[in-house]
């Protein structure tokens, strides 16, 4: 009789509890790619190419190290695992907490005829008690005093001791340092990419015989580009990422953070998610890299302390409030948002916005946008188009390579949509052509006039955004931090509003009707 370790396609860490759990000898592993996830949701091609491939390469890394392992393609994972535990006189299954919740409430709708454990995961900083018994503890669960708890617990960027410590440089937070608009001609260091290996490339082969098989069902093709394909796909290559980053981008990543460069989809950014959110790297072995290299090459602070607070503070205030929140939460629209997706977003491009169909034709190619690009561009017109809430974070989780349930809910719901009433984001990040053309340099060359607010030329995300205004004037009313924007509203002339609104209706019917 034999301890059975099934692992999921985002627990790829040796560390990981499940495996912490047992004995190699007397444990046996499973991994299992299943194709019955694209009967629910059609994932970008390059996305099942990583998760897949990181699979494959994680069983070789495993049987390196000593264990027993099988991994099995099959459609179901019901069957596959069921098979497995007979075929392999599995005794009892171990299987470490699934980040997203919708995975335990699959395994344990299998009903298998033996003993489950579910282990406490440890691919986080916080654990779901801990940060439960943080949340308790407060009326509105900000990010900035999350983030504040954990410098102090964690000891990131802190000068002294105990309950004297203090922030590095005096200050906890130098985001204002980190939002500069893109100057002429801004160009970011090239990104670290790799070629696919045999393992990879067996794996887009599956993906093309699954795209002929869409296609002979009458199936729509699976969305984004096969090729080229440049992700790490295993532990190796995600240090190397991170080193890579380390040497040419961490030093300059500070100031245009927020910035968005036609023709630069990654500038300074890290490009660590995917890796993180699959377990090839673990958050805290990242930090801790990141502080010690940053502090020997004297890295500007603002920037050092910027992109260690996207992991320590919002990549696990995100992942806590997901199960903080609970399984009603994803139900949520608070402002009653249901237009249905643009058939832009489907075919990633062909808006006729030139900021949107930059941001969706680098998605379309890689699977990725950085985190302005998703807020402040896709995002913020999902809100101000009224878009319908579940229909968008399902997308967003299709699309992205680095796309989890508990990564988009919180993220799309609550951020990006303000689709929880204010739960998670203090206001609606709603904005108009402005932000954009201040931010990027998207609005060079559109054939739309961002300085225009209404008419056939005028800036959509300018109707757009004036238009969701009126519509919600009351409720935002309310909200201490739109007061200076409504004011605004208030000020329009009638007239002009009117005109304002019929723009903003054109738009959403021409893309209704797909044009």
């Amino acid at each position: 009789m034999t301890i059975g370790i099934w692992v999921l396609g985002d627990q790829l860490n040796l560390a990981q509890s499940a495996l912490a759990s047992a004995d190699p000898a007397a444990a046996r592993v499973l991994l299992v790619e299943s194709t019955s996830v694209l009967q629910r949701r059609a994932y970008h091609r390059q996305k099942l190419v990583l998760v897949w491939s990181a699979m494959r390469h994680f069983a070789s890394e495993l049987r390196t190290a000593g264990w027993r392992v099988d991994l099995a393609e099959r459609e179901s994972f019901g069957a596959a695992v069921r098979d497995w535990i007979a075929s392999a006189g599995i005794s009892e299954l171990r299987v470490m907490e699934p980040a997203d919740r919708g995975f335990r409430e699959a395994i344990e709708a299998l009903r298998l005829p033996l003993p489950l454990h579910w282990i406490t995961s440890n691919a986080f900083l916080w654990s779901r008690e801990e940060f439960a018994a943080w949340a308790q503890g407060y009326k509105q669960l900000r990010l900035e005093l999350f983030y504040r708890e954990g410098r102090r617990r964690f000891g990131v960027l802190m000068e002294g001791e105990g309950k004297n410590a203090q922030p590095l440089g005096g200050q906890w937070n130098f985001d204002a340092e980190n939002r500069k608009p893109p100057p002429k001609g801004l160009r970011g260091p090239e990104a670290l990419w790799f070629e696919p290996d045999a393992i990879t490339q067996s794996v887009m082969l599956k993906l093309q015989r699954i795209d002929q098989e869409r296609a002979e069902s009458g199936l729509p093709p699976l969305p984004g580009e096969l090729e080229p394909f440049r992700w790490a796909v295993n532990r190796e290559q995600a240090l190397a990422v991170l080193e890579h980053f380390i040497v040419t981008r961490l030093a300059g990543f500070g100031p245009f953070q927020d910035a968005m460069v036609s023709g630069e989809p990654t500038l300074w950014h890290a490009l660590l998610s995917p890796y993180l959110n699959l377990g090839l790297l673990h958050p805290l072995e990242v930090i801790r890299r990141l502080e010690q290299a940053g502090l020997q090459q004297q890295v500007p602070l603002a920037g050092l302390e910027g992109v260690i607070r996207q992991i320590l503070g919002w990549r696990e205030y995100t992942h806590g409030l997901y199960h903080w929140f609970g399984a009603d939460y994803p139900a949520l629209n608070h402002f009653g948002a249901d237009q249905p997706l643009p058939q832009s977003f489907e075919q990633l491009g062909g808006s006729g916005l030139n900021c949107l169909d930059s941001v969706l034709e680098e998605l379309r190619s890689n699977g990725y946008a950085h985190h302005i690009q998703r807020l402040m561009v896709l995002a913020n017109y999902g809100l101000i188009a009224g878009l319908d809430p579940q229909a968008l974070t399902a997308w967003f989780h299709r699309m992205f390579i680095d796309g989890h349930d508990w990564v988009m809910q919180t993220n799309v719901i609550g951020m990006g949509l303000f689709a929880d009433g204010g739960r998670l984001a203090s206001k609606p990040y709603a904005a108009s052509g402005n932000y954009i053309n201040r931010m990027s340099t998207y609005c060079k060359g559109c054939s739309f006039d961002v300085k225009q607010r209404h008419g056939p030329k005028a800036c959509p995300f300018n109707s757009l955004y004036w238009d969701f205004l009126a519509r919600h004037a009351e409720s935002l009313r309310r909200n201490p931090r739109m007061g200076l924007v409504i004011k605004q509203l208030d000020k329009l002339p009638a007239e002009e509003l009117d005109q304002i609104r019929a723009s903003a209706s054109n738009h959403l019917q021409c893309c209704a009707a797909g044009r």
